[in-house]
């Protein structure tokens, strides 16, 4: 998790990213609260048995979205780490090779793939936020947008042994889904998915086919949860091994009394208060950049 040095929403970001909001506020009073958020939320994980690895942000160059480091990198459990190419010059900057060698100093990193060198030929993949993933069935579940680039998207696929699954998902403001982890949780047993959102039939259908195949329960998403980042989720294990689904307070009000009582079976739910960081178009899940790298013996 990166400690932001400067937050505000990034005007490179809103044409696109309608989950993003403009405020009055100053970037020095929103990034105030930000660092707080932000810090109660690592307490609130740390105290819920969560090892977490708490870096910085650099005050130069400025990065209004450094909060959020899983669309620039992911670990895998064979030791690799991806890089990924960004949409917004301004995200490039996150982008950072000194995390990489401290992860280096408790993890076995085998290898580093860069994907960045796309961004020359204006093709993205922002990382966990464009794809979400299934580890344990190597499926990578990606609703296209100008975020999440088919070329890069087969890549990563080829690299890494996934099998794509790619559709696309509409907003309620008839605009592509710009990030698949906004409208899509998967867990060890479940999936939270806007499944309404994507409005083509047979993609919809293929989409539930392969979940419930991989024998996750399916608990379906309304346009308006998913606005108030329902969706933006991560199932994490803590130290004793117990299933923790992380999620902003927000997100949690919006789940139904039955949805709740559904998705206790299978973690504990652990909501954590955002509301000025989710003005930056993400939510909790956007903030973890999960570890899946082999520890150093």
């Amino acid at each position: 998790m990166i400690r932001p040095s400067q937050f505000y929403p990034n005007p490179e970001t809103a044409a696109d990213n309608a989950f993003q909001r403009d405020t009055r506020c100053g970037s020095d009073t929103l990034t105030l609260a930000a660092r707080k958020e932000f810090d109660v939320a690592v307490q609130t994980l740390h105290a819920a048995g969560l090892n977490v690895h708490v870096f910085e942000d650099t005050v130069e160059p400025e990065k209004p979205d450094a909060v959020f480091p899983n669309n620039w990198i992911s670990t895998h459990h064979d030791g690799r780490i991806a890089l990924f190419p960004m949409y917004s010059a301004l995200r490039r900057r996150e982008r950072r090779q000194d995390i990489i060698e401290e992860l280096r100093k408790h993890y076995r990193v085998t290898d580093v793939i860069d994907y960045s060198a796309f961004e020359e030929e204006g093709c993205s993949l922002e990382g966990t936020g464009s794809l979400v993933l299934d580890h344990v069935n190597k499926i990578a579940y990606v609703s296209l947008s100008n975020r999440s680039n088919p070329k890069v998207i087969r890549r990563f696929a080829d690299d890494f042994s996934y099998e794509p699954i790619t559709f696309t998902s509409i907003g309620p403001n008839g605009q592509s889904i710009y990030h698949t982890n906004v409208m899509m949780c998967i867990g060890t047993n479940f999936a939270m998915i806007g499944l309404e959102m994507i409005r083509t039939k047979t993609e919809q259908q293929q989409v539930r086919a392969r979940l419930e195949k991989t024998g996750k329960e399916i608990i379906k998403l309304s346009a308006d949860q998913i606005a108030n980042f329902a969706g933006n989720a991560i199932e994490l294990h803590n130290q004793r091994g117990e299933k923790l689904l992380v999620l902003s307070s927000r997100a949690a009000r919006a789940l139904t009394e039955e949805q709740c009582k559904t998705l206790t079976r299978y973690a504990r739910l652990l909501p954590l208060e955002l509301p000025t960081i989710e003005l930056g178009g993400g939510s909790a899940r956007c903030m973890m950049a999960t570890i899946h790298l082999p520890p150093q013996l």
